[in-house]
């Protein structure tokens, strides 16, 4: 397509003249619409704005009656604009006025025009407004024609992002690519985050999309191209990658994206339209996006992300930048954004600087919400498209308590936020208030509350909280934010130190529970169909027991003229008990052997995560000193529920009467046998549940910093007596699905905070 001005190239390199001009975005924008309309050959050129009300508004015409300019407004339901909008398609008509969508405007002047092509203003797959050139004539516009007005619709998709347009708009009328939005999504992680975006992936930024030479900016992208191809082989190739599974079966769909003739030939057509290698990538993914995101199809929205991830990895390569999160210049009120992230992730932070999280996945019981529970972090997970739509540094709310997300929120509701965060903050003094008070319910039952820990910013919450020790010091994260294997001095001096910060009171040291979606970065990834059910915890540890034993080594060395407890995780058998506590044996014989101090005691304990382990609790309880129950895992295997996975996360209440029965033995058996056992899963850290733990019998709880105030308020107005008579009959009928109703009603109308 050639016009007045010869043709796309040559629009392009004018347009980014424009944009260059000290003027006003009105002036801008008028310039452009002459721009277009002379280039294509157009009599009309008009860009319509979405606004934040969700109507479009003409912002600027070359061919309609100017007076039209701001006073037209049209409803994303109306109209051939706004069927472009809102199916973030182009629409070329010969003869608009016959189509059935058509809407006529007087103000316009537009009746004498019937050719019509309509393309959406997309950024990041959202539409922004929509594009439109008209012609007298009944004519059909080419594919050439609807390339170029699309690829010419990305330079305004980024004029309308920057908020240049907003001082042109009445008040409650402002351009939708800046509006406040309220989210909806899961609660992961209690509290209320207010501060700005950081994206943990961040888009590519694509400052240059016009053009200086097309057959360089194609030769980019064709090497771009087959390195990232040569890059997804090498993945498949490698030999700790399983050679069937389903795994498998997603990585070579990965491959079979990167070697899609149609997505490569798209890129190659929009650079041919002047655009930059990097610029062609962004159109095409866009336009991708912005059609994926109307599909209902779970199995194609999934496939959105894997393109995404081809495109981002393209961009990484042609503009140079390595892949992974910025944690650099962190904001003081960091938002952390992302898609997903693992637990390893989220520790490479300044995590005195983040305020939130929100993920568009995410499980309430993943172990990146336990450490972000862990480390008192605002978390809100299931927010669908978060990443597509904010920038970093936008101002953002994540309220870990209702599970809703404010974007760029207006200054009303940014007042209400500082307002709950300030009635929170005297919760927090009140909950502070019973710090030296005993966790003893009304009727005089004695309940340990301690807490759950892994890193020595959880230090100080021991006597914040005046708990009575740490139930579960998970080890593992240690390993997990070091960027080399820890030495046994660097453990021994971590140990040493929660051994110190925790005086008189006991603390249960877990050993390393790596594997399944705790990978430590300097090791080699296994991969595994299910890895939750894998090569991980102790039968890792069992299997390479030079790192069991030089953990073990650190920690009776750190805990010398002290009491040293020890846990083992994720054993399915007694014999693995035996074996794992055959090595804390032999290590004490080294030690004592090359005349170092041992502690003063060392007791040996099991986590009970693994139901296999329910049918062999007679035996277990002859060996143990104790005993912990990971009601995570332990939930997650009864009702063979990956807790990483949302759609099934949440399928299954860990209060129905099989759970509860299940632990309820536990409780028993530990009872009949004199040993003592704590519960020190998340169950622990929500007050109703901790309710139903008292009420079975568990008389130690090991929970979260964060719900320890509301946790021990809770205890402290109970009436267990009647809570346990509540709870006994319906677990003895199991009528009832779930214990959740009438423990809510029973503590309704005791009165109790939950």
């Amino acid at each position: 397509m050639r016009g007045a001005l010869g043709g796309p190239r040559v629009l392009l390199r004018r347009l980014r003249e424009v944009m260059a001009e000290p003027v006003s975005a009105q002036d801008r924008l008028d310039k452009i619409v002459v721009l277009i309309a002379a280039n294509m050959v157009a009599e009309v050129c008009s860009v319509y704005v979405l606004r934040v009300d969700g109507t479009l508004e003409l912002y600027a015409t070359e061919g309609l009656n100017r007076t039209a300019v701001h006073l037209t407004v049209m409803r994303i339901d109306e109209g051939l604009v706004g069927t472009v909008a809102r199916e973030a398609e182009p629409i070329s008509l010969s003869n608009a006025q016959a189509h059935p969508a058509f809407s006529y405007r007087p103000e316009t002047g537009e009746e004498i025009y019937h050719s019509f092509l309509g393309v959406p203003i997309l950024r990041a797959g959202n539409t922004l407004g929509v594009l439109v050139v008209q012609n007298r004539a009944h004519r059909s516009y080419t594919e050439e024609e609807i390339e170029a007005l699309q690829t010419t619709a990305m330079v305004l998709a980024e004029i309308i992002a920057s908020g240049e347009l907003t001082a042109m708009a009445l008040p409650g009328a402002e351009p939708a690519a800046r509006r406040p939005l309220h989210l909806k999504g899961l609660a992961l992680s209690e509290g209320i985050g207010l501060g700005h975006v950081v994206l943990h992936e961040p888009r590519i930024e694509v400052t240059k999309v016009i053009a200086d030479d097309l057959p360089g900016e194609l030769n980019r992208l064709d090497g771009a191209v087959d390195t990232l191809r040569a890059s997804i082989d090498i993945m498949l190739e490698d030999e700790g990658v399983a050679r069937v599974g389903e795994h498998r079966e997603i990585l070579e769909a990965y491959r079979m994206f990167a070697h899609d003739r149609g997505w490569i030939g798209r890129m190659r057509e929009a650079v041919m339209t002047g655009l930059t290698a990097e610029g062609a990538v962004e159109r095409v993914q866009s336009d991708t996006r912005a059609r994926m995101l109307r599909m209902t199809d779970p199995y194609l929205r999934e496939r959105m992300h894997d393109l995404d991830d081809l495109a981002n990895r393209l961009l990484r390569q042609l503009t140079g930048r390595a892949g992974g999160s910025e944690h650099k210049g962190l904001p003081d009120n960091a938002i952390i954004v992302a898609r997903n992230m693992s637990p390893a992730a989220l520790l490479d932070y300044d995590r005195t600087r983040i305020r939130g999280l929100v993920l568009e996945e995410g499980a309430a019981t993943s172990h990146l919400t336990i450490v972000a529970r862990a480390l008192g972090i605002s978390a809100v997970g299931h927010v669908e498209n978060i990443v597509g739509q904010v920038d970093s540094g936008d101002a953002i709310i994540a309220d870990g308590v209702s599970g809703e997300v404010h974007v760029r929120p207006p200054a009303d509701v940014e007042a209400a936020y500082v307002e709950k965060v300030r009635f929170r903050a005297k919760r927090l003094e009140q909950y502070a208030a019973l710090r030296d008070l005993p966790t003893v319910t009304r009727d005089g039952t004695e309940i340990e509350l301690h807490l759950n820990a892994g890193l020595l910013v959880d230090l100080p919450h021991i006597s914040e909280t005046g708990a009575t020790g740490i139930g579960l010091f998970r080890t593992e994260l240690q390993f997990m934010i070091a960027s080399a294997f820890p030495r046994t001095n660097e453990q021994l001096k971590l140990y040493r130190s929660v051994l110190d910060a925790a005086g008189e009171r006991p603390v249960v040291f877990r050993t390393l529970d790596i594997g399944g979606d705790k990978v430590l970065p300097y090791m080699r990834a296994i991969e595994e169909e299910n890895p939750a059910l894998g090569w991980r915890a102790i039968r890792l540890g069992l299997d390479r027991p030079g790192l069991l034993r030089s953990q073990i080594r650190a920690l009776l060395r750190a805990a010398t003229g002290r009491e040293l407890r020890l846990i083992f995780p994720m054993v399915s058998a007694v014999e693995e008990f035996d074996r794992a506590r055959h090595i804390v044996e032999r290590e004490l014989t080294h030690l004592r052997r090359h005349g170092h101090d041992l502690p003063e005691r060392v007791l040996v304990g099991v986590m009970l995560e693994v139901p296999a382990l329910l049918f062999q609790l007679d035996q277990l309880f002859t060996r143990v000193d104790f005993a912990s129950v990971g009601s995570n895992d332990l939930v997650q295997f009864l009702y063979a529920a990956d807790r990483g996975n949302p759609r099934v996360a949440d399928r299954f209440d860990a209060l129905a009467p099989a759970s509860l029965r299940a632990l309820k033995a536990i409780a028993d058996k530990a009872a009949e046998y004199g040993k003592p056992v704590t519960l020190c899963g998340e169950l622990a850290s929500r007050p109703l549940e901790a309710l139903a733990l008292a009420a079975i019998g568990y008389r130690k709880l090991s929970l979260s910093p964060a719900s320890y105030g509301p946790v021990k308020a809770m205890l402290r107005e109970l009436d267990l007596a009647a809570a346990a008579a509540l709870v006994a009959p319906l677990l003895a009928e199991g009528e009832v699905a779930s214990l959740r109703q009438p423990l809510k009603a029973f503590a309704e109308k005791a009165g109790l905070p939950l």
